[in-house]
């Protein structure tokens, strides 16, 4: 009987293990190198969240006490034009709580936007270029600073023009109750509307820093962008010309803003060399 040798192993699978090939070792270790910078992009998106509800909820909670004196600011447009003596109305029984409440939660969005906006600025900050990162500092400053202008805008000027408007044209016989929970949600998209609309520089600043236009198709569009502008007011306004004009008109004057923005930002990018390298 022949003696097997004891040098060679009996299967010749038995020792496959220990004679792994040195290249998965390596995929191993770069899978796990490309895992982490995900995870703990994870972990920080997951933190900027928190902290952004955090905050909305913050200053949620410190205004639903004052959330009755924040309705009768919003509602004293409407009250100014009703007839003396004359109230709104709370059709459902739970009306008066549930609007307050959606008002409270809308303004205190509105409140810790810039935070809001800082926390997402943080998380996308260190993948930015400098030169993108010098841009796009001022484009949330004003980005926060139109909307703003674009609400107030809406309260102080669309506003009382629409309601007036609308007891103008009110029938005779007819008294006009308006429902809170209605007129809020009116109030709301007016103020969105506005404040979206007045966002239009900060976007023509956008599409010419990215290429996508030049200063001089901006300019050969000015027609359509007009004719654009009165179309978007007569979709979001009521159905009279001044309400269309308060919002058309401004459009049209953003957008040459923006544009005069644009110049000068490819301006800028001519003279300065071009800095690559991430922050």
């Amino acid at each position: 009987m022949s003696t097997a040798d004891p040098s060679s192993p009996r299967d010749p699978h038995a020792q496959r293990g220990s004679h792994e090939h040195p290249d998965s070792d390596r995929s191993f270790e770069h899978r796990a190198d490309e895992e982490t910078p995900f995870l703990s992009h994870l972990v920080e998106l997951r933190a900027r969240l928190l902290r952004a509800v955090a905050a909305v909820i913050l200053v949620f909670l410190c205004l639903m006490p004052v959330a009755r004196h924040l309705y009768a600011l919003l509602a004293a447009p409407m009250l100014a034009q009703l007839p003396e003596g004359t109230k709104m109305l709370a059709i459902d029984v739970t009306s008066p709580f549930f609007v307050q409440m959606k008002l409270a939660f809308v303004v205190a969005v509105m409140i810790a936007m810039p935070y809001l906006l800082y926390q997402a600025w943080a998380f996308v900050a260190p993948g930015l270029y400098r030169n993108e990162q010098r841009l796009a500092k001022p484009l949330l400053v004003s980005a926060s600073l139109l909307f703003y202008t674009g609400c107030a805008f809406a309260y102080f000027l669309v506003l009382p023009t629409v309601i007036g408007f609308i007891g103008m044209i009110m029938p005779e016989g007819v008294d006009q109750a308006t429902d809170i929970a209605k007129y809020l949600d009116f109030v709301l998209a007016l103020f969105l509307g506005f404040g979206i609309c007045f966002e239009v520089p900060v976007a023509v600043v956008i599409l010419a820093a990215a290429g996508i236009v030049t200063p001089a198709q901006l300019a050969s569009a000015r027609r359509y962008v007009i004719v654009g502008a009165f179309v978007i007011a007569a979709i979001l306004t009521p159905p009279d010309v001044a309400s269309q004009l308060l919002l058309a008109i401004p459009m049209t004057l953003l957008y040459e803003a923006g544009l005069i923005a644009a110049r000068l930002l490819v301006r800028q990018r001519e003279r300065e060399p071009e800095t690559g390298g991430q922050a």
